[in-house]
């Protein structure tokens, strides 16, 4: 945190960083950290997200970027984007949509 502090960001962008953070780093950083995460959050928070997609029988799917709070992937929505499961879709399939239609999400 002191690295982080001497720079005094204001916003830190969590991009395909697949680590818990402790509790009290993020409430240091609470309302400056963002989160990109590839569900269609409040569903699907954690891993194996475009899997569990697909069992549930899902008809879309998709990647939304959040404030990052002390509970997992639960913060504030701020952006979503959407892509279509199709019949056959496997999780690799969609991994591959949702990572596509997520760098449109960055720019948004």
């Amino acid at each position: 945190m002191k690295i982080i502090d001497t720079y005094q960001p204001d916003l830190i962008v969590l991009a395909g960083y697949m680590r818990i953070l402790s509790e009290g780093f993020v409430n240091r950083y609470l309302g400056k950290m963002i989160n990109i995460h590839p569900s269609l959050l409040p569903k699907y928070p954690g891993l194996n997200t475009h899997q569990r997609a697909i069992d549930a029988g899902d008809s879309e799917h998709g990647s939304s970027v959040h404030f990052v709070t002390p509970e997992l992937d639960s913060g504030p929505i701020i952006e979503q984007i959407k892509v279509a499961i199709e019949p056959q879709e496997s999780a690799e399939s969609l991994m591959a949509k949702v990572q596509k239609a997520e760098h449109q999400l960055y720019l948004r």
